[in-house]
């Protein structure tokens, strides 16, 4: 497969243009015509010739939107990524009062079997590149950009995939994003959600990159999350949680723990109370998160008196919470959900999707 050009840093891509016989100052401008989320095509002012000589080496963007989904209720955007090699993964756009939040995808599907999420029932295709994971975010900035101000202002991995477990191309991906010659979005805007892979954390908070670390925690003791979650039975909370402390210490940056309220599960009152006392002494937040109905597993959200009393109960212990708001709910918002209509539609129709 060609070389992907947004998989580069500017030197990386100044370096490729040297060996294709072009001065620097063309790489130049093709990066920023990248960063603006253009196709060769796009490139106005770069030649006939060298739009061909590129086209015949490479690639510009590494995913670009097949799907669109958008929500009557609150306007949340949901998208299915193309991917060079057929494959696709979904993206999620988000209207805050502070910015905008993109959700993107770092795997194609996911390894880790965790028990509410869509992403994983196919187990995990392929990693993405670093200049897949940027594709996303600059396809959809350049879709809702307004002149000089960015369409995209947060971005969120929680989508498709365990961040962690693609560690290396994240971490590319993280300096792309913020180069200041790029799209630059600091990292104190970017959020990173892992199921809990201590070795991961630690390497991470080695970074110090200064982005915020969430944990899908989701249970207060190992019995529960195991059941939850198969990556407990590698890293269970006896680990998790320091490693978490580490984190804090190492970087300053405070902890968001997510906590997907699933009913029968996890969501009696001493559930709560366990929750408040393995999460004491940590700088953190806990973001309440009434679980999407997936079909293939069963599992329902509480009803909003036992949403209401688990939240009033976790306040009552002083642990700061939160019930993150529900959006694209109509829509499928939920990681996976899109990305597997598609695929048994697909199948359905005979059509050869990966």
């Amino acid at each position: 497969m060609k070389p992907l050009l947004t998989d580069y840093t500017l030197a990386e891509l100044e370096d490729l243009f040297g060996q294709l016989g072009e001065p620097a100052f063309r790489a130049r401008q093709v990066y920023g015509f990248l960063q603006k989320g253009l196709d060769f095509e796009g490139m106005a002012n770069i030649g006939k010739a060298l739009r061909e000589k590129l086209e015949a080496n490479a690639a510009a963007q590494g995913a670009s939107i097949c799907k669109t989904l958008v929500s009557p209720l609150d306007g949340t955007e949901k998208y299915l990524f193309a991917l060079r090699d057929g494959n696709i993964v979904e993206g999620v756009f988000m209207r805050y009062h502070y910015g905008n939040t993109l959700c993107i995808s770092t795997q194609v599907g996911c390894r880790m079997g965790c028990a509410f999420c869509a992403s994983t029932l196919e187990g995990c295709v392929r990693d993405l590149s670093p200049g897949e994971m940027l594709s996303e975010v600059l396809t959809v900035d350049a879709l809702h950009r307004q002149g000089d101000k960015r369409g995209v202002t947060n971005v969120v991995l929680m989508g498709s995939g365990e961040p962690l477990d693609n560690y290396a191309n994240v971490l590319k991906f993280l300096r792309l994003l913020s180069a200041p010659e790029g799209i630059c979005i600091s990292l104190r805007n970017v959020s990173l959600s892992t199921c809990g892979l201590v070795d991961g954390i630690d390497r991470l908070a080695e970074e110090n990159l200064g982005l915020t670390l969430s944990i899908s925690l989701h249970a207060p003791t190992n019995e529960q999350r195991s059941a939850l979650m198969p990556v407990n039975r590698r890293w269970p909370l006896e680990q998790l949680l320091p490693a978490c402390k580490r984190y804090e210490q190492r970087t300053g940056r405070r902890i968001v723990f997510e906590y997907a309220l699933i009913e029968g599960k996890n969501t009696d009152l001493r559930d709560a109370e366990r929750l408040a006392a393995l999460v004491r002494g940590l700088r953190c937040h806990v973001n309440l998160i009434p679980v999407n109905l997936v079909k293939e597993r069963g599992l329902h959200p509480p009803k909003q008196a036992g949403i209401e009393a688990f939240e009033q109960r976790l306040k009552e212990l002083h642990v700061s919470v939160t019930r993150r708001r529900e959006m694209g709910d109509d829509i499928g918002g939920a990681c996976g959900q899109l990305r597997r209509s598609h695929l048994e539609q697909s199948a359905k129709n005979g059509s050869p999707t990966p």
